[in-house]
């Protein structure tokens, strides 16, 4: 049994604290909004959602489902979260590949370029973008799909980058030996050696494209096509008009319940993405 170093556990003691009360605040809010989803309005306005005295309003979830759209704005937050997830990865993973392993003219300009990307905040270029895209005619799902991939392009490339300089160019002198072809080097042999780091920022691009709510906002021109962020407002919106916020609640708990269940059984993975690395070289 390892020895506990009490005076060093002393020093953490504040921030133990602290991270357990944020942890209970968390719980504490999200036991309140699961149990209002199975309760009725009534029941939520007087403070008994725990009591259950209707019993348990699993009808909640089959209105927010089919009839508040639920199903629409779910269906289409996967579609662009997936569809974004590898469209980032084609094209990042290359990029970050070469950016990490070989020196040309302009590679130091495009990694500033990228990091100045990534710092510069979404709200301050929405207007030229827009006035890009009328101009170019692009829209309906194709334009908020391209938009994500190119807003997480600029992370997912300085992400990886760091991680492929971390791996020994002996792996890719071994493979020139071999015969191996330069994009077969970077498909078999280095882009398997930072799966773990590849795991951990496509989860990231998932959580960020799922609970994107400015552009959505801006660019979705229909129901049919808007994600769960808009869609979430939009239910919202009609609760002054139905009163039906047991049935809010739980589009709530479907919209949250893909992104948490993603952390909790892919959080060792993260993990690893965050602290792992290759063999330095």
């Amino acid at each position: 049994m390892k020895n506990i170093n009490w005076k060093k556990e002393l020093k953490l003691l504040p921030g133990y604290i602290i991270v357990a009360i944020w942890v209970l605040f968390t719980a504490v809010m999200l036991s309140w909004i699961l149990g209002a989803s199975f309760s009725t309005s009534k029941e939520i306005f007087s403070g008994s959602i725990f009591k259950f005295e209707t019993g348990i309003h699993w009808e909640n979830y089959v209105t927010a489902w089919q009839v508040q759209n639920v199903s629409v704005f779910f269906g289409n937050s996967l579609l662009y979260s997936v569809v974004a997830c590898f469209g980032v990865l084609a094209i990042s993973a290359p990029a970050a590949y070469v950016l990490s392993r070989w020196k040309f003219t302009g590679g130091r300009t495009l990694r500033i370029g990228l990091v100045i990307a990534m710092s510069v905040p979404i709200i301050m270029v929405i207007m030229p973008i827009y006035s890009i895209v009328v101009r170019l005619g692009i829209k309906g799902r194709v334009l908020l799909m391209l938009l994500y991939i190119m807003m997480r392009v600029p992370y997912t490339t300085i992400y990886l980058l760091d991680f492929f300089a971390t791996l020994s160019k002996s792996y890719e002198e071994a493979a020139y030996l071999d015969g191996c072809s330069a994009p077969n080097t970077f498909l078999r042999i280095m882009l398997p050696l930072v799966q773990p780091a590849v795991v951990t920022v496509t989860i990231f691009n998932f959580m960020s494209v799922w609970n994107e709510f400015f552009m959505a906002l801006i660019f979705t021109s229909s129901e049919s096509m808007t994600p769960v962020g808009v869609g979430l407002l939009n239910i919202i919106n009609s609760m002054k008009y139905t009163g039906n916020y047991g049935g809010m609640f739980a589009a709530v708990i479907i919209v949250f319940l893909p992104t948490f269940l993603l952390y909790i059984f892919m959080s060792e993975k993260i993990i690893a993405g965050v602290t792992g690395g290759g063999v330095k070289g």
